[in-house]
């Protein structure tokens, strides 16, 4: 009788720490040096220093701007050179209009910084997660932007910030303190213009009374049911509006600079709701902007946020049900260490059901996408046009979540006939595009080891052609799972 996936990977710490763990293995990974401490593979990555950081300084992001100052800059660069080209056109006279509006048409639109912004981010992201190895830094730096998500759909500002916001809120903190990047994502431009919270003014602030605003709760809200305590955890409406009205004022400095830097955080007092404010049960004297921090700082360490957060982790990392005493070992960690994410992630390596567990969840479109490029090897030309194309197929578009709550995380909601068709797809497109395939049998030995079972090693045998070979193997079930 054939050996069924799941029974191969639970005899694999190989698999588990590539797949469960990681972004798949890489040509060249050596299976049987994994397999004798899978564990410390893993918790080698954790060690080391800045492991998770995308730098603009590097000559590989030499796209990349280095702030989101710098970003908002440029655009507003770009949008008076729009407006200039814009008034010179109109004053031309008509008949020299009219001689070049053939040539006007003819000439190709130029895209808007903000795409060519999109993208150089975009490539040093999928070039990071290409190159980690094992990619568990990788894994947990897309948990926590996903967790802590914008969308590119929001409008420009978060189209060209989105992949800023990742590497300035999300990547340094994501092996140090959660209240950190909980502080760091919540007084970030992108987030605050993607929850509104830059049109939230208290009632009784001196701008509130002047132009008869008030209050959009949607940042608040969002902070409390998805970012820390979760659905569920015993706030109330009451508790939203308090909190929205301590969160007034935080917002971005717009293109004139009036209140600061354009496109950095500031604080305008302005519009803060005056006054003290009360969230659960606590009373917050009034104090500006630290008003909100104080209250942050208290949400990260409450027992409800250690619960969520250990909740997602396990859903992401060992089972779409997880066990329960996985979840409250993880939350005991969190607590004991305040939020320390890198001993949460060092206690979720060393949770024995994590490497027990069969591979169950279907790799979500990222995941897929990153392991088959990682797999088949660099190809030329069409990047990241072409990773971002699938990814939009998959319905998982970069950085473009359907809603606050980020990308679903069970398998159900990739499972679709649509979306497996779509995988095959893919998976021929991918088999058709490698520049060296070599031969798919010791492909399927370097890359999933001696878990693959009798039937997909009988189906890649008889392939009619090497890039035949190739998809079935980019299909299997042992690839398609971690």
């Amino acid at each position: 009788m054939a050996q069924s996936v799941s029974d191969a990977a639970q005899t694999d710490p190989a698999l588990i720490a590539l797949n469960r763990f990681g972004l798949g293995a890489r040509r060249g990974d050596d299976l049987l040096k994994i397999v004798a401490d899978a564990r410390g593979y893993l918790k080698a990555e954790l060690e080391q220093q800045d492991i998770a950081l995308v730098s603009a300084g590097d000559s590989r992001n030499a796209g990349l701007l280095d702030s989101t100052a710098a970003i908002q800059a440029s655009m507003a660069a770009a949008a008076e050179r729009k407006a200039a080209r814009e008034a010179a056109s109109a004053m031309q006279p008509a008949a020299d209009t009219a001689d070049s509006s053939t040539d006007a048409k003819a000439k190709p639109a130029v895209p808007p910084v903000e795409a060519d912004i999109y993208r150089d981010e975009a490539q040093a992201r999928l070039d990071k997660a290409l190159n980690a190895s094992p990619g568990f830094v990788e894994r947990l730096v897309g948990f926590w932007s996903n967790h802590f998500c914008v969308s590119i759909a929001k409008g420009q500002i978060v189209r060209a910030s989105a992949g800023a916001f990742e590497r300035e809120a999300i990547r340094p903190f994501v092996l140090g303190r959660f209240v950190d990047m909980l502080l760091a994502v919540e007084h970030h431009p992108a987030m605050l213009s993607y929850l509104d919270n830059r049109q939230s003014i208290g009632p009784e602030s001196r701008a509130g009374r002047r132009r008869g605003r008030g209050l959009n709760e949607n940042l608040a809200r969002e902070i409390l049911e998805l970012h820390t305590l979760g659905v569920g955890s015993g706030y109330s409406q009451a508790d939203v509006t308090s909190f929205a009205g301590m969160l007034t004022g935080w917002t971005m400095a717009g293109r004139k600079g009036r209140l600061g830097e354009p496109g950095s955080f500031v604080f305008n007092a302005n519009a803060h709701q005056p006054g003290e404010a009360i969230l659960l049960g606590k009373t917050y004297p009034a104090g500006g902007m630290g008003q909100a921090e104080a209250a942050l700082n208290d949400i990260a360490q409450h027992p409800a946020t250690a619960r969520h957060i250990a909740g997602k982790l396990a859903r992401h990392f060992i089972a779409d049900d997880p066990p329960p005493q996985s979840v409250a070992h993880l939350a005991a960690v969190f607590t004991k260490t305040d939020g320390d994410l890198r001993a949460l992630a060092l206690a979720l390596v060393d949770i024995p059901e994590a490497w027990s567990m069969p591979l169950a969840k279907l790799r979500s479109p990222f995941d897929y996408v990153m392991a088959l490029r990682r797999a088949v090897g660099p190809s030329a030309g069409k990047e990241p046009q072409r990773t971002l194309g699938w990814l939009r197929a998959l319905g998982e578009p970069l950085w473009q979540p359907p809603g606050p709550n980020g990308f679903p995380d069970r398998t159900d909601n990739w499972a679709s006939a649509e979306g497996m068709k779509t995988r095959l797809d893919i998976a021929w497109q991918a088999a058709k595009q490698a520049d060296e395939i070599g031969n798919p049998d010791q492909l399927l030995d370097a890359l999933v080891g001696a878990s693959a079972s009798a039937e997909t090693r009988e189906a890649i045998t008889r392939a009619e052609s090497k890039q035949q070979g190739l998809a079935l193997l980019l299909m299997a079930p042992e690839f398609q799972r971690r």
